[in-house]
């Protein structure tokens, strides 16, 4: 289905309206025991889950019931809870209905009209890092980037988080191409103790920048969303001049970038990712 003009305007609207009608708070709770068991990640019981979710057992046992009868919740021999057999249907059909470039949208509109910079997202492509997805700039800014362009491995953020994320030998069999991509080397080099730290510090840190490189004047923070599987979907990258914003995860670029690339991974299911306040 095509999405309507003003979509995103209309989303925030329509969500506005569900907070400000009338709902029934007991179906509230119930939600909150199933938001503290999916944070869990693992199978709980009643006290624990209980307090996960910041009420008394006696309060939250006739939820956990009513859940396991139509089957949004089973428990095992030892008495913990996790997902039933509805559950594990719904979350199917959410993830079959799944769109990472269509999903993204609203997270890449919201986050260029916040930042007051151009946003990209790229895909792993059959060349490598590919830009699938504009938001540019209502500023004046000089940078090379149009959809289809194949980003470096080695030399360009967006490239970097994408290596991050790869095993050893598919690493090694991209860097045979890397010379056709952006600023990408013009011969095959091996992969240097520099290079192998830095995709380290991306994988702990969740994000990779890079500033008056490989472009002189130019800034590019990027960050993974990560998928159900534990693996890569997309990087999505905020782009400007350097003097535009700070560089590192902690700079309000930075944050607000980790902040939609988190939100992103949790609505694909990535295990260990935050989830979105609200």
């Amino acid at each position: 289905m095509q999405s309507e003009p003003n979509s995103t305007a209309n989303d925030a609207a329509a969500g506005s309206d569900v907070k400000a009608q009338r709902g029934i708070s007991a179906l509230e709770s119930t939600g909150e025991l199933l938001v503290s068991l999916a944070g869990a990640s693992q199978p709980l019981g009643l006290r624990d889950l209980a307090a996960a979710a910041g009420m008394p057992p006696a309060k939250a046992f006739p939820h956990l019931v009513s859940l396991q009868k139509i089957g949004l919740l089973s428990r095992d021999e030892d008495g913990c809870f996790s997902a039933g057999p509805l559950g594990f249907e719904l979350g199917l059909v959410a993830l079959q209905r799944m769109s990472p470039t269509r999903d993204a949208e609203p997270e890449i509109a919201s986050l260029a009209a916040t930042t007051q910079l151009t946003v990209a997202a790229a895909a792993l492509g059959p060349l490598g890092p590919t830009i699938i997805r504009l938001e540019e700039s209502a500023r004046p800014q000089h940078i090379s980037l149009r959809i289809g362009t194949v980003m470096s491995l080695v030399n360009t953020s967006i490239g970097r988080v994408f290596a991050a994320h790869m095993e050893e030998d598919a690493l090694e069999r991209w860097q045979s191409h890397e010379s056709i991509r952006l600023a990408g080397a013009q011969a095959e080099q091996p992969l240097s103790r520099a290079y192998r730290e830095r995709l380290n510090r991306i994988r702990e840190n969740g994000i990779d920048e890079s500033f008056d490189a490989p472009v002189p004047g130019v800034g590019t923070v990027a960050a993974p969303v990560l998928d159900h599987t534990g693996g890569i979907s997309l990087v999505i990258a905020v782009i400007g001049s350097s003097a535009s914003f700070d560089a590192g995860p902690q700079g309000p670029v930075g944050l607000a970038l980790l902040a939609a690339t988190q939100r992103l991974s949790w609505r694909f299911g990535a295990s260990g990712a935050a989830t979105p306040a609200g």
